[in-house]
């Protein structure tokens, strides 16, 4: 009987050592959250006009119905949650302004009511999301309201929260023309102009709504989508740019000086507040309020779009802009509230949150050593098996490193046709598809003409792995032939971007499986290679094993996550890579997309292992071979970007910002691959364990629209 892979005898240190990480690190990111408990901060829900609506709630001591003060809505962008606004949410608490970090309908926990046309999903959430927020803390005692029932509220959010943000001045305006009294005193976007705003009002109108309030702008000059020229004011070169990652400076374009209230040509200065006419507000080319001198600021901070949730530069900027605007309208009781825009503590937090994080990585193979000694789950564990044979000779060795080197690469130079399933580039694969078919219906005819030079077993392998390279390659044209029709956004596939990044996986795991067919009939086979070798095992008891293993070891750092949030107040994040707890929604649609996240990681675990397993430094060519080719796509994208102020591929705004969160992830995943492989002989427990884990992680910080039809 073959010897078993013996467990790790002590992971009892290394599950301490997590553990450790977790409780310290939720433990002091709590405390730099609550500004040393100097706010409390609560989780609630209330009902807006549209859905139910979730939010984290700051009241920094003695605020309350008989200390009211000014409150800050702030909220996030589209792929992300109310934990992103850490940043503004600690340092203006921390300075007694009551804050509320918002999140919008269907992000994080909010969602909206009513059935959704998938057509009409970008006119829903970021619409309404901060106007309904702004109405229920108008109501609410804390609110500092003058005589006539001013109050002041600013509404501040990033991307499309910075959207949302704009409209609910406009709304605002326009109710008050009815109530008498206006809700919101001020408002700041970040990485939002006024684009997507057109939508509900042109610029002018848009300007003219905003009256007397102080209104600023965050205005990144390597935004990624917004902040752009006008296409009457780019010159002949800049029109060939196809795309908007771009450098740019909003202060100069005729949006910027317009905003501004500054003659044509006039850049406007960084930070530099500005007293302007707002102009007539009209309803029907009716003036219904005349024009009214207010406050603009534009801030243009040296960064990205995604960046702005993770600078002090931008969170400077946003401390500056709330103190001027708030400036004489602060509670007598309030402390810190002149406190310097360089004094920001909301990092410490956020560093706190990453120990957690790293904790919570570090936790999972401990905790399945110690499952996998339980008698039912030890099943997971196989026989030990060799290694897929190394290359012999030159050209072997040549062979594999060039293998080595597409697959790593070819993720990455296809990212952009995949993610977005672009017309010419799904033509040119299908083209490449139907002549890898046609080369192994060739090889497959040819394996006979040599059969009096080769021996037997050489012809049935040549047969077999021709005719297999052409059906996989046969598939693939499917999948390029029938992409539309792949994953569209509806009721069951109801997260956008989860639904591009799924399509690319299943057609990296289609190359992958491509060419480890390749080298398995044409090179390993002959230097002894055996399908056993790949640790693909087909008892039931072993895959039955291992997904619940995967399952258990899953369900217990999730329940370890829901503890130290219900504990501290926090869960597991850096910058856009988050663990953050879950809806049942989520949950829902996690196991739809699961299955198809299974293929990319099994096939993903069988390569890794099959090309690292025994080799020196295997764990860092694991990692290299999963993300290698989409970090160089990130390096040259954003490289190009900084040093001649046009992208790589400057239409990839939103496919690049994904990465900074995938690539992560995927690196993870590669040590989980090699590390449970080692620990059972086999892939299984690898690929279920990424699946659960990765696939759960990704569904729960982005969009969800639940009520799509």
């Amino acid at each position: 009987m073959a010897k078993m892979n013996p467990l790790m005898k002590k992971p009892f240190g290394l599950l301490a050592l997590s553990l450790a990480l977790i409780l310290v690190g939720s433990f002091l990111a709590g405390m730099f959250n609550t500004s040393f408990y100097n706010v409390k901060v609560k989780e609630i829900s209330f009902k807006g006009d549209h859905g139910t609506l979730n939010a984290l709630l700051y009241m920094p001591k003695g605020a309350g119905a008989n200390d009211p003060r000014p409150v800050i809505v702030t909220t996030h962008g589209y792929l992300n949650s109310k934990e992103m606004q850490d940043a503004p949410a600690i340092e203006m608490s921390r300075r007694g302004y009551i804050v509320l970090a918002l999140d919008m309908y269907d992000h994080g926990d909010s969602r909206w009511s009513a059935d959704i046309q998938p057509k009409d999903m970008f006119g829903t959430f970021w619409v309404y999301s901060q106007f309904d927020a702004a109405k229920y803390v108008y109501g609410q005692p804390y609110t500092k309201k003058d005589e006539k029932g001013n109050a002041y509220i600013a509404v501040s959010g990033h991307s499309m929260g910075g959207f949302s943000s704009l409209v609910a001045m406009y709304m605002d305006e326009m109710n008050a023309l009815q109530a008498g009294y206006r809700m919101i005193y001020a408002g700041i976007p970040a990485g939002a102009d006024f684009s997507y705003a057109a939508a509900v009002a042109p610029q002018d109108q848009m300007q003219a709504a905003f009256g007397s309030r102080t209104v600023g702008v965050v205005a990144g000059k390597y935004d990624e989508f917004f902040f752009n020229k006008s296409d009457a004011e780019k010159s002949a070169s800049e029109k060939k740019v196809k795309g908007t990652v771009t450098s740019k400076n909003f202060a100069s374009t005729a949006s910027g000086e317009a905003f501004l209230g500054l003659p044509s040509g006039t850049t406007g200065e960084s930070g530099k507040f500005y007293q302007v006419q707002s102009g007539d507000l009209k309803l029907e080319d009716k003036v219904v309020r005349p024009s009214q001198a207010g406050e603009r600021v534009i801030f243009t901070p040296n960064q990205t779009h995604p960046w702005n949730h993770f600078s002090p530069a931008a969170t400077a900027d946003l401390i500056s802009f709330y103190e001027h605007a708030f400036k004489g309208v602060t509670s007598p009781n309030q402390t810190h509230a002149d406190l310097g825009s360089g004094h920001q503590i909301w990092w410490l937090k956020e560093a706190f949150n990453a120990v957690a994080l790293v904790g919570f990585f570090l936790l999972f193979v401990p905790l399945i050593t110690l499952l996998l000694r339980a008698p039912f789950l030890r099943g997971a564990v196989t026989g030990s098996i060799s290694t897929v044979s190394a290359p012999a000779g030159g050209k072997q060795k040549t062979a594999y490193w060039l293998a080595v080197a597409f697959c790593t690469l070819i993720p990455a130079i296809l990212f952009p046709t995949l993610m977005d399933k672009g017309a010419d580039g799904l033509r040119a694969l299908k083209i490449v598809s139907l002549v890898l078919a046609g080369l192994g219906v060739v090889a497959f005819a040819a394996g006979y003409a040599g059969a009096k030079s080769r021996t037997g077993a050489w012809l049935v392998r040549t047969r077999i792995g021709s005719l297999i390279l052409a059906v996989v390659a046969l598939v693939m044209w499917l999948v390029f032939h029938n992409a539309g029709d792949l994953f569209p956004l509806g009721s069951f596939f109801n997260e956008p971007t989860t639904n591009q990044i799924v399509f690319w996986a299943l057609v990296s795991a289609a190359i992958m499986v491509f060419v480890t067919f390749a080298f398995h009939y044409y090179v390993k086979k002959d230097a002894g290679t055996q399908f056993s070798h790949y640790g693909i095992s087909l008892n039931p008891t072993t895959i039955v094993a291992s997904l619940c293993v995967a399952a258990l070891a899953a369900l217990g750092g999730y329940l370890l996550l829901f503890g130290v949030q219900a504990a501290f107040g926090t869960d597991f994040r850096l910058w856009v890579l988050a663990v953050r707890t879950f809806e049942m929604e989520h949950f829902i649609t996690a196991l739809r997309y699961m299955p198809f996240f299974l293929i990319y990681y099994f096939v993903g675990t069988v390569a890794l292992n099959a090309n690292t397993r025994g080799q020196r430094g295997g764990y860092f060519w694991a990692i290299v071979l999963n993300v290698g080719g989409l970090v160089l796509w990130l390096a040259f994208q954003y490289g190009k970007d900084f040093m001649t102020g046009v992208a790589m591929y400057p239409g990839q705004a939103l496919n690049g910002i994904l990465l900074f969160a995938l690539v992560p992830c995927l690196a993870v995943a590669a040590v989980y691959s090699r590390k449970l492989f080692e620990k059972t002989n086999n892939v299984w427990l690898g690929a279920f364990l990424n699946t659960i884990l990765f696939t759960m992680i990704a569904v729960a910080n982005t969009a969800l629209f639940w009520n799509l039809v």
